[in-house]
């Protein structure tokens, strides 16, 4: 197929186009090398694709991109937690106006195969097991609480503690910071044109991706880049609040491959997939394995929060194994190693 690629400068990006390569697929990447993700706005070259530098939110850019495409990878996004309510319009108008005239600019070009990446943020707090209640969704947490160190969501029936649980696709959404209402604002646009295109989309949403060529010193490093470049400085890693916040850490390769497989097997309908390890860990397990495989001091727990963040989100992907046949490779211990740079 001759593809699309958005965001293929990026760190997840240049991943997907590896794979997009290696499987044998045409790739032209547009990608508007923003300065708070590429510094000067200038990229490695992209080897064995064409790079088109401009914006998803110029349609003249986007129509120009599309000539002779046959399936779209949207990738490209601004990321980050969305801390500051001064980060909202940026969200908003890079993610959702981004992803609005990407499929306006398909629909003119009448392609209508989209793989969209999306995020485990889209949950908000997930799920979570009461020993009366059964199967619950834990609500917000209050600042309040977090100040007392009472991390832990309670069941919002009747207070008792929560056990964590697996996260399906079919969870209610339930987004709590300015990234995650952008991400899931682009699954609803995504699908409002598949209804009137009978276009195909695949939404896959990635949990907390690591990997070789992760953003260290930006504001929107992942907490495995963060606790690297901290370790790499000599500096002990902070960890938030106790240390013990689950989530499922998937190396960029198995995200990259999970991409791939969806743009080429998701041939009809709206559908989202989890890319997740399948093995909840949680940060300070992640800070801790840093930590050793560095041979840097070890983790220093502060107590500190942000008020956005969730306490824990872990994958159930047994649906994109199942339909789509795809299985992650690389085990958490090499994948640590690897990103320490041994």
């Amino acid at each position: 197929m001759h593809v699309l690629l958005t965001g293929g400068a990026g760190f997840i990006g240049r991943h997907v186009l590896r794979e997009l390569l290696a499987r044998g697929h045409d790739v032209r990447v547009l990608d508007s090398l923003r300065p708070d993700v590429h510094a000067d706005g200038r990229t490695a070259p992209l080897d064995g694709a064409e790079l088109v530098v401009a914006d998803v939110r110029d349609a003249s850019a986007v129509d120009a991109a599309l000539k002779g495409v046959d399936a779209v990878l949207h990738l490209a996004a601004k990321v980050g937690l969305g801390v500051a309510v001064s980060d909202l319009p940026d969200y908003a108008s890079s993610n959702d106006a981004g992803t609005a005239e990407i499929l306006a600019g398909m629909a003119r070009a009448k392609i209508t195969r989209l793989t969209l990446a999306s995020s485990m943020v889209v949950y908000g707090e997930g799920v979570g097991l009461c020993d009366t209640h059964g199967e619950v969704r834990p609500g917000p947490r209050l600042e309040s609480e977090l100040k007392q160190q009472n991390f832990e969501p309670p069941c919002p029936h009747c207070g008792k503690p929560l056990k964590p649980a697996l996260v399906t696709e079919d969870a209610a959404p339930d987004p709590r910071n300015a990234y995650a209402t952008s991400k899931l604002a682009q699954e609803y646009y995504a699908s409002n044109w598949a209804r009137v295109t009978g276009g195909a989309v695949a939404a896959l949403r990635y949990h907390n991706v690591y990997g070789p060529g992760m953003p260290r010193d930006t504001p929107y490093a992942g907490v495995a880049a963060i606790f690297t470049s901290a370790l790499k400085n000599g500096e002990a890693p902070s960890v938030f609040e106790d240390g013990r916040m689950r989530r499922d850490f998937i190396h960029v390769r198995d995200v990259a491959a999970a991409t791939v497989d969806a743009c080429e097997k998701h041939e009809s309908g709206v559908r989202a997939f989890n890319v997740g390890s399948g093995t909840p860990r949680t940060v300070g397990d992640m800070a801790l394995a840093l930590a050793q495989a560095l041979k840097g001091p070890l983790p220093i727990v502060t107590g500190g929060y942000r008020l956005g963040d969730v306490r824990h989100i872990t994958a159930d992907s047994s649906r994109l194994k199942r339909e789509l046949g795809w299985k992650p490779q690389v085990e958490f211990a090499g994948g640590m190693a690897e990103l320490a740079g041994l």
